[in-house]
């Protein structure tokens, strides 16, 4: 009997503390499967549906998406799993590197809540100052 291996690709996303590890597999259709779960399924909000398959928007190549996502809230999750999949893209077909860079889907975007420091109330928020 014959083992059949698949090749995939493999990449990481990131986005403020959210880390997702996509594996990209050539199919016939283009389908999500997030921690086990389907996007619709984990992914409950079209506008984090939409942020997911962005990447496949710019491009006619069809793939089945299988991602781990860990870490920090279901929106940056969404973007994590975006930037992973435009690396992945890019490990597949480098000529799309252009395409995607222009969109702006490989950009790390490393904006992270500041940690607040002691003395004040928040990172930058100081408390009530009077003279006397």
């Amino acid at each position: 009997m014959d083992k059949i291996t698949e090749k995939y690709i493999e990449a990481v996303g990131r986005r403020k503390t959210s880390v997702a590890r996509v594996r990209l597999t050539p199919s016939p259709k283009t389908t999500f499967s997030i921690n086990n779960k389907e996007l619709e399924s984990y992914f409950t909000t079209q506008e984090l549906q939409t942020i997911a398959k962005q990447p496949f928007a710019e491009i006619p190549l069809k793939f089945k998406v299988s991602a781990r996502i860990s870490g920090g809230g279901i929106h940056s999750q969404a973007e994590a799993l975006r930037h992973g999949v435009a690396r992945a893209l890019i490990g597949h077909k480098g000529e799309l590197r252009k395409t995607l860079k222009k969109a702006g889907y490989l950009k790390r975007d490393s904006r992270a809540k500041e940690r607040r420091k002691f003395g004040l109330k928040k990172a930058r928020k100081a408390p009530k100052w009077s003279k006397r």
